[in-house]
């Protein structure tokens, strides 16, 4: 394999969109098998940024910066859906990039999201457009409280969304995202009565190559996924119906690349999909010791058309659990001798350089016989340190 990631006598350069701690965990996995790594971000010492000489911290709306991160690189990929598709099919003029700006409109507005999933079968909630207050709120009268209001751009880990619970709050939520400061396009979702929210995360490359990771639960802490349990602890027929379902909304944007599908169980056992990430996602971070392969080498295996690993776990359970600041102000986290303490966890900790309240600044996994060993491992581990 390594044969294939040479090219002209030089070792191939694979340039990364973004420099947080998912481009962290990309460079991670490029450096594991023999590549080099390119990281334009919009400041100066990123996490990825830290790990290569070859870090562009002006950015991708300078256009010198970005032609430097281009030549450098031999192909491009992503750790975010927000950059400007007009961005990336300048890119694509000159070096190849995965997913391509052809899927990334189709996914990056919420609202183009779902109706590609609506017209491909795939089960969505009933969803509209909100292009002002009174529709905003005549879709509480007509589809019942609460619901979702959603901008259709530039929203994650809850930013962006609002549960609206009557009229006023139907208004308030609105004049919220649209004023004299801000104006965002928006849209509305019916709400989903949920037993558990689940995820799947999707490789596939160049070739139609797949790999279909294992159906996790997701946890929630104030719309911030904190928690991740590997395998769901779900009847098996509902684990795989939902890889299927995730592996057709792929299939639906021709995605290239890995891709992290956020679903729904419903209460009366029905999965509906809720959004798609077209990047490694942090329901897929258990993977890095849980599975044969991580979903951050998939995904570099995938954009450069090589054979994908396999996504198989390599344990019975896992759980993953973020580590969230507590704290506004400077990154070094307290208590990192106690947390060294746990013996049987794998810590990650992202080099950010300010802590704010909810942020993710680190991630730990533990492995176990079953969920509920794993789980205990982990949470107990994730106590002992604070940001």
């Amino acid at each position: 394999m390594l044969k294939s990631i040479y090219h002209k006598d030089k070792v191939l350069t694979i340039g990364i969109l973004g420099g947080g701690q998912l481009a962290k965990m990309l460079a991670a996995a490029a450096y594991r098998i023999g590549l080099n790594v390119a990281i334009i971000e919009n400041h100066s010492n990123s996490p990825a940024g830290d790990m290569t000489k070859y870090d562009f911290s002006k950015g991708w709306n300078n256009k010198e910066d970005l032609d430097n991160f281009i030549e450098v690189s031999d192909v491009i990929t992503l750790e975010n859906e927000f950059i400007d598709p007009e961005i990336l099919e300048y890119i694509e003029t000159k070096r190849e990039v995965f997913p391509s700006s052809k899927t990334m409109k189709l996914v990056q507005d919420k609202f183009h999201q779902k109706t590609v999933f609506k017209n491909n079968n795939l089960p969505v909630p009933h969803f509209e457009k909100i292009d002002n207050v009174e529709q905003a709120i005549d879709f509480g009268k007509n589809y019942g409280y609460p619901y979702i209001l959603k901008a259709r751009k530039l929203g994650y880990d809850g930013y962006g969304n609002a549960t609206i619970f009557d009229e006023t709050s139907a208004i308030e939520a609105f004049n919220k995202f649209n004023n004299e400061k801000t104006s965002r396009e928006m849209m509305a979702e019916t709400f989903v009565e949920f037993e558990k929210e689940l995820a799947v995360i999707v490789a596939r490359n160049k070739k139609g190559e797949e790999e279909i990771y294992p159906t996790v639960e997701t946890v929630q802490y104030k719309h911030i996924c904190h928690e991740v349990i590997a395998p769901a602890d779900i009847d098996p027929n509902i684990r795989k119906e939902a890889q299927k379902l995730a592996l057709s909304a792929v299939r639906s944007i021709n995605g290239i690349g890995v891709f992290g599908v956020e679903l729904f169980l419903t209460k009366d056992k029905k999965i509906i999909i809720n959004e798609i990430a077209p990047r490694p996602h942090n329901s897929g971070h258990y993977s890095i010791e849980a599975c044969y392969t991580s979903q951050f080498e998939n995904c570099i295996r995938a954009v450069l058309g090589l054979s994908l690993g396999s996504s198989e776990l390599i344990t019975n359970a896992a759980v993953m659990i973020n580590l969230l600041g507590q704290r506004n102000g400077i990154g070094i986290p307290e208590n990192i001798e106690e947390l060294l303490l746990h013996k049987k966890v794998f810590i990650h900790l992202y080099n950010k350089k300010e802590s704010r309240v909810g942020r993710k600044m680190g991630h730990i996994t533990a492995l176990g016989n079953n969920q509920s060993e794993a789980y205990s491992i982990a949470k107990s581990a994730s106590q002992a340190i604070i940001w």
